[in-house]
């Protein structure tokens, strides 16, 4: 494992998986859930920073690597779960919509894992609706995990149709990779 920047960011971001879940269980009486939403959101948000950024310098500084690619992804699925698990918890998402997410992104992973397994991965990458789909999931857990009005803003209303969104751009993308791989498939069975 090359340690370097980029993967150092990933390795970052997974360990800021317990923090953020943690903060929604501390009691009330050390921190007000309002202060909580805040922390949590406020932690994702860096996150979701730190995963733009880590590819960045992995492509600016050279850094590139293996293990930096399949390790940034593996960062990104186990925190939307984390947080879509939390939001379940405190019953700010839907469950079935949750399901969706994190059903479709096991799904393509390993959808992903077996194409590269046959040599046919570069056929598997990252479609633009694929791009949509996450930040507009990004930007639903983000306004879901801070649930409180922001001035006229209704977060928890406006992450709610993000997260639906969110959703129906899952299932699109999932489409669109079986329809990528369905040759592969197809030829295999």
């Amino acid at each position: 494992m090359p340690l370097n920047v980029p993967n150092l960011l990933t390795w970052l971001r997974i360990l800021m998986i317990p923090l953020f879940v943690g903060i929604f269980y501390l009691p009330d009486a050390w921190l007000p859930m309002h202060q909580k939403n805040l922390i949590a959101t406020l932690l994702f948000a860096l996150a979701a920073i730190t995963d733009g950024l880590d590819g960045y310098l992995a492509r600016t500084l050279n850094q590139a690597s293996a293990f930096g690619a399949f390790l940034d992804p593996v960062a990104d699925k186990l925190m939307v779960a984390a947080a879509l698990i939390v939001l379940l918890d405190l019953e700010r998402v839907n469950p079935t919509i949750a399901f969706i997410i994190i059903g479709r992104e096991v799904a393509v992973s390993a959808l992903r894992e077996w194409m590269a397994l046959i040599g046919a991965g570069k056929s598997m990458a990252v479609s633009f609706t694929g791009k949509i789909k996450t930040v507009t999931q990004m930007a639903a857990i983000l306004l879901l995990l801070y649930h409180d009005n922001v001035a006229v803003l209704n977060a928890h209303a406006v992450g709610t149709w993000l997260i639906y969104l969110a959703a129906v751009l899952t299932l699109w993308s999932m489409v669109y990779y079986m329809k990528m791989a369905w040759p592969q498939v197809t030829e295999r069975v």
